[in-house]
Order: C-alpha cells, then structure tokens, then sequence
C-alpha cells in the first residue's frame, strides 16, 4: 500500500479552504456584491466625487512616501541587525516587532502625543517650521510605524543565508563595497524586498486607527479612503461605503499582481544568474 507523504491531506486541504473561503471570500463577497447593487452612474458618481479622489491622493501619496522610507530605513535596520554585534541589538530587534503587537489606535495616540506640538518630537521640529501632527507628513509618519516590520523581517532571514563567500570573491577581484552590493547582494534580495515592500504598501494603504488621531481628518487634506468609507458607514449609507472600499481592493490586486510578476521575473534571473 503505497503510504502519503501528508497523511490526511485531503481532510486538511478541505478545512483550509472552508476556513479561507468563510475568512476571506465571503466578506469580499459580500463587499463586491453590495457595491454591485449601485447601478453604473451612481458607482462612478460615489467613487469618482471630489472628495472621494482627493482621499485616493492622500492615501496612496501617503503610503508609497511611506513604504519608499521604510524600504530604504528597513534594509539598513535589518542590514544592522544580521551583520553587526553591539549592546542592546537584541532589544533593537525586539523593538522592530512592535508595530505587529501595539493595538494601532494605541500607536496613534502615541505618536499624536509624541509629534503633537507640545510633544518631545513636535516641539523640537515645530522650531526649524516642521509641523507632523495633523498634517499628510503625520500620516505618512504613521502609516512608516505600523508597516516597517514587513520590510524589515522579509529581509533578515535572506541576509542571514547569504553565503559570506560570494562577497569574499568580490572583494578578491578588487570590485568595491558599493560595487559588491549593487552586483552581489542587492539581486539576491529584490525578491524578498519586493515581497517587503508589497506588504508593507499594502498594509498602509489599509492603515487606520494609527492615522485617524494623527491626521486631523480634515477633506481634502488630510481625508483618507479608509475614514471615508467608515464616514459614509456611520451615515448607514452601505453602498456608497462599499463602492469606495472597492477601489481600494481593486487598487490592492493590482498591486499584488505586479509585485509577484516582479518577484517571478527576478527569481528567475537570480536562478539563472
């Protein structure tokens, strides 16, 4: 009797896929269905309005300056934590997960307190004209917070399997540090920062409780697409709030799409390579 190598594997694949049919299909179901019941002209009224587009610039402006610092911030941080050994690494790399375990209406009234312009931060940067606290540069500051760890934790394991040997061979051909990076190193991670940074844009474009108290919630200047259609849910107006959170779930596939195009093609070439 030839034995399985999952014993009970269809049972399990059964339950994982009721169980991702009840978690995730069904309430994007119910959302896709209930925008639906807005006919042509009232969707495209609802989603293309001024305020509604004026929230899709905020947020998405907002999350791509965000994910860009993180992507450049999280490297180096995690870039830090693989190759160097100095007091209180440890609790540095804790620190990085923090984000994942703080309630994020707690990490928005932190960095309201802290960036406020009587805060620690707010105060110091209110006196060279800098002012975070109910302003897009708040938002994108929140938004940095609650999705650095994706960039950061996607990254780490892949520095930490790099063969030392591929630098030692760079370095005996006289190529340069920076060489050695932008030749060696940095193909062998796109994959993972790519992964990274899809998470990291993904979960700031869907960031809300850390925002809400940062930005001031002000139309058209510091409106995002989430408070709007939780605005347009208070209102008991459910289609308008399921059309507007449509476009950010469309929004969201297309990202995704392109970003595993992008991982596919540069996994290929690092095979190759």
């Amino acid at each position: 009797m030839k034995r399985r190598v999952l014993p009970g594997f269809r049972l399990s694949l059964g339950i994982t896929l009721v169980y991702a049919a009840i978690i995730i299909l069904l309430p994007l179901a119910a959302l896709i269905f209930k925008a639906a019941s807005l006919g042509p002209a009232d969707y495209w009224r609802i989603v293309s309005s001024e305020r509604a587009v004026a929230s899709y610039g905020v947020t998405v402006g907002s999350a791509l300056v965000a994910t860009l610092f993180n992507l450049v911030f999280g490297l180096a941080l995690a870039w830090v934590l693989v190759r160097y050994r100095f007091p209180g690494r440890r609790i540095i790399d804790a620190l990085v997960d923090l984000p994942f375990a703080l309630p994020t209406a707690v990490a928005g009234i932190s960095l309201t307190t802290l960036f406020a312009s009587n805060g620690w931060f707010g105060s110091a940067l209110g006196q060279i004209g800098i002012k975070v606290a109910y302003t897009p540069l708040g938002i994108m500051v929140a938004m940095a917070f609650t999705s650095l760890p994706f960039i950061v934790r996607t990254v780490q394991p892949v520095l930490e399997e790099l063969d030392p040997a591929l630098e030692e061979a760079g370095q005996t051909l006289g190529s340069s540090d920076w060489s050695i990076f932008r030749r060696v190193i940095l193909p062998l991670l796109t994959p993972a920062l790519l992964a990274g940074t899809s998470l990291a844009f993904a979960r700031s474009l869907g960031e809300f409780g850390a925002i809400i108290f940062i930005a001031g919630n002000q139309p058209f200047s510091t409106e995002i697409t989430a408070l709007l259609a939780f605005i347009r849910l208070e209102e008991y107006d459910y289609p308008a709030s399921a059309a507007i959170a449509s476009v950010m779930l469309f929004a969201a596939f297309v990202m995704l799409a392109v970003t595993n195009y992008l991982q596919a093609r540069a996994l290929r070439y690092t095979v190759k390579g």
